[in-house]
């Protein structure tokens, strides 16, 4: 085995347990990752605009606004007109689309948040300088993406529904 090859297959491991998760969690719910992200602003912010959803979910305006497009055509959410201001639209989750999000797993990080949180500080913050020196060296500073570990969701154009 060549010097990197570990490393290689760390990260490789690392993809595919998002996406198997993410795969599960469309199984028994029928949303993507992303979908149950934008339910959840929702259910969280008050009255929520697609830009608000964006800057919660740490996805583009554009990214946001395709979700919701989709999740439409599905009967997830609705768009409602404003009653105080008729140019602004509220993004509204429908019956079946929280019916969906209550089928729904956890999000895969919930476990590895807790386990991360149990580290020491030092521990922490070296795992992230690795990490963010791995998506240096892969060019992936610019990329859009959520805090959230997704798969195949990720940038303005690449979004699944």
């Amino acid at each position: 085995m060549k010097d990197y090859d570990d490393l290689l297959i760390a990260i490789r491991r690392i993809t595919r347990a998002i996406d198997l998760h993410s795969k599960r969690l469309q199984k028994l719910s029928g949303l993507t990752t992303s979908q149950l992200l934008v339910i959840e602003a929702i259910q969280k912010l008050e009255t929520p605009t697609p830009s608000s959803i964006a800057r919660e979910i740490l996805l583009s305006q554009g990214t946001v606004t395709n979700l919701v497009d989709r999740m439409e055509k599905h009967g997830l959410v609705k768009r409602e007109r404003s009653d105080r201001d008729k140019r602004s639209v509220h993004i509204v989750v429908t019956q079946q689309g929280l019916d969906r999000y209550k089928e729904a797993p956890d999000l895969l990080q919930a476990d590895f948040l807790d386990r991360f949180r149990k580290l020491e500080s030092w521990e922490q913050h070296q795992l992230l300088s690795s990490v963010e020196r791995i998506a240096s060296m892969m060019d992936a500073e610019d990329i859009d993406a959520s805090p959230i570990l997704t798969s195949g969701e990720i940038g303005s154009g690449g979004t699944t529904s």
